[in-house]
C-alpha cells in the first residue's frame, strides 16, 4: 500500500478544503486505518475526494464528512480508503527477501519440522496491495518445495484494506511491466499469455493463496492458528511510530515461535524498539522462550 503523492493545489473545482476540515478526514482516516495524512497529503484529499463530494451532490468537505460517518455500511468508508490509497509495486520487489527465505528460513523448517507430515507452512502477506507479493511468494515457494522431496502444506493468507487492489490480486492477470523483475525462466513457467502484453499467473501459483480484506488497525487478529512467516512490507512507513510499534506487537503475538516478520527496506522497527530480535536490515525473528 501506497499513498499517492500529492498535487501543489488545495482547491479543485471550486471544493476549498478548510483548516478544519483536513483535522476531521485526517483524523478519521488516522482513526479508521492508522494512515498519518501529513501537511504536505492536504492537497491529496481534494484531488482524490471532490469528485465524489460532487457525486454525492454534496457542497463541502464538510458535508462529506458526515456522510462517511452516518453510513453504517461501511461502504463510504470502504471508498474513501481506496481514493486516498494507491499502489505501486511488482513482482520480486526487494529480492534479498526471497532469497533470505529460500536459502535461510525454509531450510531451517524443514530441518525442524522432518518428522512432521506434511511439513506445514502457514504465510501472512499484510498489505498485499493487487497481489504481486503473495504470488511472488508461491512461486518461489513452490520452487523450493519441489526440491525437497518432503509432502508439503503451503497456505498464504494475503490481506489488504482496499478492496479494489484485492479483485486485481484475484483476477491474477498482470501487464508486462509487472513482471519484468522476475528471470525469464520463472516467467515462462508460472505465466500465461492471455492478451495482448497481459499475463496471468497459472493455476499452481493461485492455488495456496486466499485473498481477504482486513483492516490492520483491528485491536485483535482473529486467527485461529499463528504464522511461519509475515510479511508486511512498505506498508508502515505511513504509520507513525506508536502506531508502528503497536502493529508489530499484534504481528508477534500471531507469529509461531522462531519465526520470521519481514518489512520493506525503507522502514524500520528499531532493534530494541519490538519483541522481535533484529536479524538483518528489514527482517526480524520471533525468538523462541527458553523453558
Amino acid at each position: 500500500m501506497a499513498l499517492l503523492q500529492s498535487v501543489d493545489k488545495k482547491t479543485t473545482n471550486g471544493f476549498h478544503l478548510s483548516d478544519r476540515e483536513y483535522h476531521l478526514i485526517r483524523d478519521l482516516v488516522y482513526a479508521k486505518f492508522g494512515i498519518n495524512l501529513t501537511e504536505e497529503k492536504r492537497s491529496l484529499i481534494v484531488g482524490r475526494l471532490q469528485s465524489i463530494v460532487k457525486k454525492l451532490g454534496l457542497h463541502s468537505f464538510t458535508e462529506y464528512h458526515e456522510y462517511v460517518l452516518r453510513d453504517s455500511s461501511g461502504s463510504a468508508l470502504n471508498t474513501l480508503v481506496n481514493r486516498i490509497s494507491t499502489n505501486h509495486t511488482f513482482f520480486y520487489r526487494e529480492p534479498r527477501h526471497y532469497d533470505f527465505l529460500t536459502q535461510t528460513v525454509l531450510p531451517d523448517l524443514v530441518g525442524n519440522r522432518r518428522t512432521t507430515t506434511p511439513i506445514k507452512l502457514r504465510i501472512w502477506c499484510a498489505g498485499c496491495s493487487s497481489g504481486e507479493e503473495p504470488y511472488t511468494l508461491s512461486i518461489f515457494l513452490n520452487e523450493f518445495v519441489s526440491k525437497t522431496g518432503a509432502t508439503w502444506d503451503v497456505r498464504i493468507l494475503a490481506t489488504d484494506i482496499s478492496d479494489h487492489v484485492l479483485k486485481v490480486a484475484q483476477s491474477g492477470k498482470y501487464r508486462d511491466e509487472n513482471i519484468s523483475k522476475l528471470p525469464d525462466r520463472l516467467r515462462k513457467k508460472y505465466f500465461q499469455s492471455c492478451g495482448e502484453n497481459e499475463w496471468r499467473v497459472s493455476a499452481a501459483v493461485r492455488k495456496p493463496i486466499l485473498f481477504r480484506r482486513f483492516n490492520l488497525m483491528r485491536k485483535d487478529f482473529p486467527f485461529k492458528g499463528k504464522f511461519d512467516v509475515i510479511f508486511c512490507r512498505n506498508v508502515m512507513i505511513y504509520f507513525d511510530n506508536e502506531t508502528k510499534h503497536a502493529l508489530a506487537e499484534r504481528f508477534y503475538e500471531v507469529t509461531k515461535d522462531d519465526g520470521y516478520l519481514f518489512i520493506g527496506h525503507s522502514e524500520t522497527l528499531g532493534r530494541h524498539a519490538s519483541s522481535y530480535q533484529y536479524v538483518c536490515p528489514a527482517t526480524y525473528r520471533k525468538e523462541r522462550e527458553s523453558a
